[in-house]
């Protein structure tokens, strides 16, 4: 059983301390946030933050398992099975409309390796894997819809994706949005006429 389950469920307590580190976190960055501070906000005690999470970089940890979690039940929720660049069109409209959520900051991930630049870190190896996974699974999707090479369309989705994160909390989110999904419409597009050829 894991630190702080019973039966298999977090307690209230991690989930309480965990959702107001992840609030925190997004929202002002990780090294600028005390653990005093969501003990606070949890309204938890000290004993009850290390009776769940051994110090803050577990919890960093648990925030970006969290994230990564969302990020995996996104993709499969968007995916429509109508056709394979359905399906990546799909994916590229759920990271839009991340995109144009109320209190987007970027990137979760990018947003913590830029704190976390150590690449032997735990912190930067969490976010290393996360993104290995996002492109493998943007590259099999390409490829499932005739894109090739894969691979080269999966860096450059995954290129495209990053820009608009980092822009979309910088500029006019519908602006950003309608460029990158007018980027990936070019991608699908140049890719059928590449595997054509």
């Amino acid at each position: 059983m894991s630190r702080g389950t019973r039966s298999g469920r977090p307690s209230e307590a991690r989930t309480r301390l965990l959702g107001t580190a992840t609030k925190i976190f997004y929202a002002e960055g990780i090294h600028s946030v005390g653990v005093d501070r969501i003990i606070e906000e949890a309204q938890v005690t000290r004993a009850t933050l290390y009776r769940h999470f051994s110090g803050k970089e577990e919890l960093v940890l648990a925030y970006l398992g969290e994230a990564d979690q969302g990020m995996r039940a996104q993709i499969t929720g968007a995916l429509p099975d109508a056709s394979p660049k359905d399906d990546v069109r799909a994916v590229a409209r759920a990271i839009a409309d991340g995109i144009r959520s109320p209190g987007f900051r970027g990137c979760a991930f990018l947003n913590a390796v830029a704190e976390y630049p150590d690449p032997d870190h735990p912190v930067h190896r969490a976010v290393l894997a996360h993104r290995e996974w996002f492109l493998e699974t943007v590259t099999e999707l390409l490829g499932r819809a005739g894109v090739e090479p894969a691979d080269a369309a999966g860096r450059h989705f995954v290129m495209l994706r990053d820009g608009a994160m980092a822009a979309g909390c910088l500029f006019d989110p519908e602006l950003v949005c309608e460029t990158f999904l007018n980027g990936v419409e070019s991608l699908l597009t140049a890719g059928a006429v590449t595997s054509r050829a």
